[in-house]
C-alpha cells in the first residue's frame, strides 16, 4: 500500500510525500513539489538498504540557502523543456517566443518557475502484488514562462518488483509548442560514503552534441572515438576525471527513438549495486556534478557536492527548438509528447 504523509507547507499549500516500496525493501519516495524524488533506497549486495539518490528528508532541505544558491535540482521532474535553449529564443512558423535567461544568457529547465518549483497533484494510485505505481498531473497555461500553447502534464512513477522505477511522461497541447521533460534525480551506488570515482560507467552511444562556449549545443555532433567520452566497453569515472578538469556535462546521443531500449549501466563493486538505464529518447545529459555545492547533505549526513553523484538525465536534444531536424523538439495537438525512461537496480 502506498504510504502518504504531509511533508510541509509551501506558499500556503500543503505539499505530500508518497512512498512506493515493494517486497525486496525498495522504497522510493516523491512529493507533489516538483513531482520529486526525494529517496531511492535499494538493498545492496549484503541486502543492506543503502540510499542511493540525493534528496532531503524535510521539505525546508530543499529550501536552504546552500541549495537555493546552488540550485541542483535534486530529483524533480524538469519542464516544459530540460536543459538549456540559446539566449533563451525559439522562433515557431516565424513568430519568435521569449523565455527567461537564467542560466547566463541562456534559458534553463523550464525558466524562471520550471514545473519542478510548481504543485504537481496526485491523481491516481495502484497497488499491485508486484508493483506500486502513482500519477502526477498538471496544467501549463499559454505563455506560462513564455511557452506557447495550454498543456496538461501527467507523470507516472512505477516501482516494479524487480527493483526497477519506470517513469512515464505525457503533454497533450493545443498549440505547436517545445516539450522536453525529464527527472533530474542525481545518483551514488556507493551510499554516499565516498565519491562516484570508484563508478564504472558504461554509455551505449558513438557520438555527442558539441556545445558552444556557453554550454549550449547548436547543432554539431562529434564522435566519441578516440575520446576520453567513450564509455562504451564501461571506464571507472575516476580515469575520466584525471583528463577532464570539470568532469562531463554532455549530452551522448543514442542511435533510437521511441524505442525502449538499454542505453547505460553503472556499478559500483563495494556495495554492488548496478544502475541499468532504459529510455524511449534520444540522448541522454550526463552529469557527474562538478558544481555541486558541498555545503549540502541530507538530514542523515548523506554527503552531497562535487563528484558526490551523478545525473542521467534522458530527454530530447538540449536547445532543440533551434537545431534543425533534432527529433520532436516540439509537441502539436495531433503529435503529444510521450516519453518512458527506466532506472533497473540490481546486485552484482
Amino acid at each position: 500500500m502506498i504510504k502518504q504523509q504531509l511533508f510541509g507547507v509551501y506558499e500556503d499549500h500543503k505539499i505530500h510525500l508518497y512512498t512506493l516500496q515493494n517486497t525486496n525493501g525498495m522504497t522510493v519516495k516523491i512529493m507533489t513539489l516538483g513531482a520529486t524524488i526525494t529517496s531511492i533506497q535499494v538493498p545492496d549486495k549484503n541486502n543492506e538498504i543503502t540510499e542511493v539518490a540525493c534528496g532531503f528528508d524535510q521539505l525546508e532541505g530543499y529550501f536552504s540557502a546552500a541549495y537555493t544558491a546552488n540550485a541542483p535540482y535534486f530529483g524533480c521532474t524538469v519542464g516544459r523543456f530540460a536543459s538549456r535553449i540559446k539566449d533563451g529564443k525559439f522562433k515557431i512558423d516565424g513568430a519568435e517566443y521569449a523565455l527567461a535567461t537564467n542560466d547566463g544568457s541562456n534559458h534553463l529547465h523550464g525558466g524562471l518557475k520550471g514545473f519542478d518549483k510548481q504543485i504537481w497533484k496526485c491523481v491516481n494510485q495502484v497497488s499491485t502484488a508486484k508493483d506500486e505505481s502513482i500519477t502526477f498531473q498538471k496544467s501549463s497555461l499559454h505563455l506560462e514562462e513564455g511557452f506557447p500553447g495550454n498543456v496538461q502534464i501527467q507523470v507516472t512513477f512505477t516501482l516494479k518488483g524487480s527493483n526497477a522505477l519506470q517513469i512515464k511522461y505525457n503533454a497533450v497541447t493545443d498549440h505547436k509548442t517545445p516539450i522536453s521533460l525529464t527527472n533530474h534525480t542525481y545518483f551514488n551506488l556507493s551510499g554516499f560514503t565516498e565519491t562516484v570515482g570508484n563508478h564504472t560507467a558504461k554509455i551505449l552511444a558513438d557520438a555527442f552534441l558539441k556545445a558552444d562556449h556557453t554550454n549550449v549545443p547548436v547543432g554539431e555532433i562529434e564522435e566519441v572515438k578516440n575520446t576520453v567520452l567513450d564509455l562504451n566497453q564501461g571506464r571507472l569515472l575516476s580515469e575520466v576525471f584525471a583528463e577532464l578538469p570539470t568532469g562531463c556535462e554532455h549530452y551522448y546521443l543514442f542511435n533510437q527513438m521511441d524505442e525502449l531500449k538499454e542505453v547505460a549501466t553503472f556499478d559500483h563493486s563495494k556495495t554492488g549495486i548496478a544502475l541499468q538505464i532504459q529510455t524511449t529518447e534520444p540522448g541522454m545529459l550526463f552529469y557527474t556534478g562538478y558544481f555541486t555545492s558541498n555545503d549540502l547533505k541530507r538530514e542523515s549526513g548523506d554527503q552531497f557536492g562535487r563528484y558526490r553523484a551523478f545525473c542521467c538525465e534522458t530527454h530530447r536534444y538540449p536547445n532543440g527548438p533551434n537545431i534543425d531536424n533534432a527529433p520532436r523538439a516540439f509537441a502539436t495537438p495531433n503529435e503529444p509528447f510521450n516519453s518512458t525512461t527506466v532506472y533497473q537496480f540490481s546486485t552484482k
